[in-house]
């Protein structure tokens, strides 16, 4: 009945409203990963599946509850559409914190087909009319909503995911168009490239190195929402810095960039000594025309007798002389980045594998990174038998990233 579905969903709304106030009191990488995984739609998983809560004005009151946490926990205010990029899954650009608005009817739609052929059992035998009317009205809703699309049929009609995807794929592309200037689609199209979130599924843990401060937390969010993360102010270099602050990222005045390289070189060598690969970072002896060395060199071959010779490059994706392309392809600051590494280190390509690890300050790697750590990961998982060591690899390198431009955004307060 309505009226109970309502006392449910309001005693969730209750419940998420208390949840809220108490998670402003823990750090805002805990209290994020909370809400993203523990309240709103997960918690109301079971509801949504069973019940055609579609169309119920308390679920919107439950995504206004969810907005507000949001943004205590981050302290970065939302607008309506970066509250429309937060609700995405993370690969598509957003937060993964899920608006139950959007996945009622998808949840519900897909719960019943998984179930489908059971139901037609159970009920072959009955006498009464066996229509579901809330099925029947939530499956008109949808083709009506997603025309000229037809339903899932088959084993996919039981995946959520494949009822969403239209919803997910049409917030994704109307936030494309909507942004005003090429910042703003490089920015959307950087946060949606592979393993650009990666730090979002990442566990809070400070033993592992993996928990971003408040403030790193703050930059991050904003950052891949494209949130206002400071007022105006002059640089020390002496540029203007406007309001989304990102000119840190590319400052070359701004301490910390020599830090977070160092910082990423160490993860990759600490990871090859453990994958069983002998290494060792500035190798002497090997170095390119212009006399300085490589960031590393591995001892034993890595492939085809050959050994590995990395260099590591961070390249800001927002950078003016990188928009023009960013604007248009996701990953492609970094595919230049590595392209001048690889002109760099041409006479070493001879006699050893050179692989240039370029990343963006937005995530994205380079195609050469994305095989080389990828190899890498699966030779971990071999070494420790864990499967998720590729994972953990790219949260690592994830999280120093948005760590460190933390770091260069408030280089540019100057004293302060």
């Amino acid at each position: 009945r309505s009226s109970d579905l309502n006392t449910s969903l309001q005693k969730k709304l209750h419940k998420l409203s208390k949840v809220s106030g108490r998670l402003g009191l823990l750090s805002s990488h805990d209290s994020l990963v909370l809400l993203k995984a523990s309240c709103g739609a997960p918690k109301l998983k079971h509801t949504l599946r069973t019940s055609a809560c579609a169309g119920n004005s308390l679920l919107s009151d439950i995504d206004t509850t969810l907005r507000g946490c949001l943004v205590t926990i981050t302290n970065v205010q939302i607008s309506d559409d970066q509250w429309r990029q937060a609700t995405l899954p993370v690969k598509y650009g957003g937060l993964g914190i899920r608006s139950v608005t959007s996945i009622a009817s998808s949840a519900f739609l897909a719960s019943v087909s998984s179930t489908d052929q059971l139901q037609s059992l159970l009920l072959a035998r009955c006498s009464f009319n066996t229509d579901d009317y809330q099925l029947n009205r939530i499956r008109t809703y949808w083709c009506v909503r997603y025309q000229p699309l037809q339903p899932p049929v088959g084993q996919i009609a039981s995946k959520q995911s494949s009822w969403d995807k239209p919803y997910v794929d049409e917030t994704f592309n109307s936030l494309l168009v909507a942004q005003h200037d090429d910042h703003g689609r490089a920015r959307l199209l950087a946060a949606s490239a592979a393993h650009s979130g990666d730090w979002l599924h990442a566990l809070p843990l400070s033993a592992c190195g993996l928990r971003l401060d408040d403030d790193a937390v703050r930059v991050a969010v904003g950052l891949r929402l494209g949130s206002n993360l400071c007022e105006q102010h002059v640089c020390p270099c002496g540029s203007n810095v406007d309001c989304r602050g990102t000119h840190g990222l590319s400052c070359k005045k701004i301490n910390g960039k020599t830090a977070r390289h160092a910082y990423i070189n160490d993860i990759i060598h600490r990871a090859l000594v453990k994958a069983g690969v002998s290494s060792v970072k500035e190798p002497s002896g090997l170095s390119r025309t212009d006399g300085k060395r490589p960031d590393g060199l591995t001892l034993v071959p890595w492939h085809a007798g050959r050994n590995v010779v990395w260099d590591v490059t961070v390249i800001d994706t927002l950078a003016a002389s990188y928009l023009p392309s960013t604007s248009i392809t996701a990953c492609s600051a970094a595919e230049i980045a590595a392209s001048r590494k690889e002109a760099k280190y041409v006479e070493l390509s001879s006699t050893h594998t050179f692989v240039p690890i370029a990343i963006e300050t937005l995530g994205p790697f380079s195609t050469k990174s994305l095989s080389f750590l990828q190899e890498l990961g699966r030779r971990l998982a071999r070494v420790t038998n864990d499967t998720r060591q590729s994972s953990f690899l790219f949260q690592r390198l994830s999280i120093a990233i948005q760590r460190f431009n933390a770091v260069c955004i408030a280089g540019t307060f100057g004293d302060s």
